[in-house]
């Protein structure tokens, strides 16, 4: 059996006024053929977990393109234009291929396109027929739209955030396109589109935890192969925004719907839970400084990196800057230019200059510093959270100013903190730390909720903020809840 891998991520944060282009797929992932098959071996990623799989099944797996890029504004029309062309060239080299599993994000966003992955499965499958089977696995964070069901045989979702089972659905989704191809079963899908927008909600929590046991209950019975719960990607101003289930079935197509119903129903229920108040920065840096234990953890849910915003903000780090607790920390701030500098001073050195708030000014304003350079890195480590470990990162060249009592971490490319690794790569053991600061809206919480005394959610202004009222949004669907409080949700209703 031959099967090709391939993936095209990217998460577009449609509000965001800089454009993506080429260099941010370079500086993200851009690999083919044995390069991607060595560097997602043994890594805990979609892509992984399709090669473990074919591994134990001895198939043969014929490596694509894997092009991702951390989210960012709207993909460029060229751009776009030339990834597609590119991975379709890689998909399309091999001769008697049986299926494809593809890695695909969901919420892709291009000049002129509002769906990339309908737009990409769309033409592979003019280009190879109905007849070979397509399986695209999906983020928890996917727009989902009617093009991307029509022409993927599976969509398979995650279901946790953090995403700690991408690995998981890598290998389910293999194990699936597998069956496919060897006629074991016949997929059918069901989608229920809610009007339901709501916030980026960890699973950890409720009312996300149960739901995610209601979908795992409904899978219990025979014929069901997948029912998921997708939460959809805020940020993204097009008509598929928004809460989805997709509930995958053995040729069973009125089990599929019922069962997609039930799981939309629960959602339903609990929509209002979804939509909760956090502490302003100056309020939540006031309680770590009360707090008896330590270290205290506050992250920054409005200038997340992970969902597309240029991780330069500065609301957070002004006022732990202001306050000034004793062994505190903070990482990490996107700004090139103080990096630049730190490098070109020296460790030992110190260093005034402005930091932060370059990109937009939406998230803080530029604030005067005088830095001690502490240490200068490559900004190069190795994940080792459960989501994506053993994957190599790069934030860029990086330095560790310390700012009054606050040892701050400066990066050359945006990025958000999974665990501890960008710390310790600059000699910062977070655990001995009274006070950390990160820029992450839930993926720190798979390795930060053990080691935390406790953890404050602040949100401010910004591109990932909770308050989705603080958005214009001129393309999502009408009536949609929260924004019309007498919204409904019919299963009798067309959602898609």
């Amino acid at each position: 059996m031959r099967i090709v891998i391939g993936q095209l991520s990217h998460e577009t944060n449609t509000f965001l006024e800089e454009t993506t282009d080429l260099s941010f797929f370079e500086a993200g992932e851009w690999e083919m053929k044995e390069t991607l098959l060595a560097n997602h071996t043994g890594v805990q990623d979609y892509l992984g977990g399709m090669i473990e799989s074919a591994s134990e099944e001895n198939i043969e797996i014929l490596p694509a393109l894997s092009a991702l890029a951390s989210p960012s504004g709207l993909i460029e029309k060229g751009t776009y234009a030339y990834i597609k062309k590119v991975f379709l060239q890689e998909c399309l080299q091999y001769s008697n291929v049986d299926a494809y599993c593809l890695a695909l994000h969901g919420a892709g966003v291009v000049e002129g396109i509002d769906d990339l992955e309908g737009d990409l499965l769309q033409t592979l499958r003019k280009e190879i027929g109905r007849s070979v089977p397509i399986v695209v696995t999906l983020d928890l964070h996917a727009n989902v739209t009617e093009k991307m069901a029509a022409y993927a045989d599976i969509l398979l979702s995650i279901k946790e955030y953090p995403h700690i089972d991408t690995f998981a659905t890598g290998k389910k989704a293999m194990q699936l396109t597998s069956q496919i191809v060897k006629r074991e079963i016949k997929p059918v899908m069901h989608i229920e589109k809610l009007p339901l927008l709501i916030p980026t909600f960890t699973t950890m929590h409720e009312p996300a935890k149960a739901l995610v046991l209601t979908c795992r209950r409904l899978e219990k019975p025979s014929g069901v192969l997948d029912c998921s719960f997708i939460h959809g990607f805020p940020y993204a101003d097009v008509k598929s925004a928004g809460v989805s289930v997709i509930c995958i079935t053995d040729a069973d197509n009125l089990l599929a719907e019922e069962t997609a119903i039930t799981a939309a129903s629960a959602i339903w229920e609990v929509r209002e839970q979804f939509f909760q108040s956090f502490f302003s920065p100056k309020e939540g840096v006031e309680a770590a400084a009360v707090s008896r234990e330590s270290p205290v953890i506050i992250n920054e849910t409005s200038d997340n990196p992970g969902a597309g915003t240029p991780g330069d903000g500065t609301f957070l780090l002004e006022e732990m800057l202001e306050k000034n607790i004793k062994n505190s920390c903070f990482g990490v701030i996107n700004d090139s230019e103080v990096v630049q500098l730190a490098h070109e001073a020296g460790v030992g050195e110190y260093i005034e200059c402005s930091i932060g708030a370059k990109i937009d000014n939406k998230h803080g304003r530029p604030l005067s510093i005088k830095g001690y350079v502490k240490s200068l890195t490559d900004g190069k480590f190795i994940q080792s959270s459960a989501m994506w470990k053993g994957m190599k990162r790069n934030i860029g060249k990086t330095a560790r100013l310390q700012i009054g009592n606050v040892d701050v971490i400066v990066c050359s490319r945006r990025a958000q903190v999974f665990d501890d690794q960008v710390f310790l790569l600059h000699g910062i053991d977070v655990s001995a730390c009274r006070t950390a600061g990160l820029k992450s809206s839930h993926h720190f919480r798979d390795y930060y909720s053990t080691l935390a005394a406790s953890i404050i959610t602040v949100d401010s202004p910004g591109l990932s903020t909770n308050n989705l009222f603080s958005f214009s949004y001129q393309h999502i669907r009408p009536s949609m809840y929260p924004f019309e409080e007498t919204a409904a949700y019919s299963a009798d209703s067309t959602n898609l």
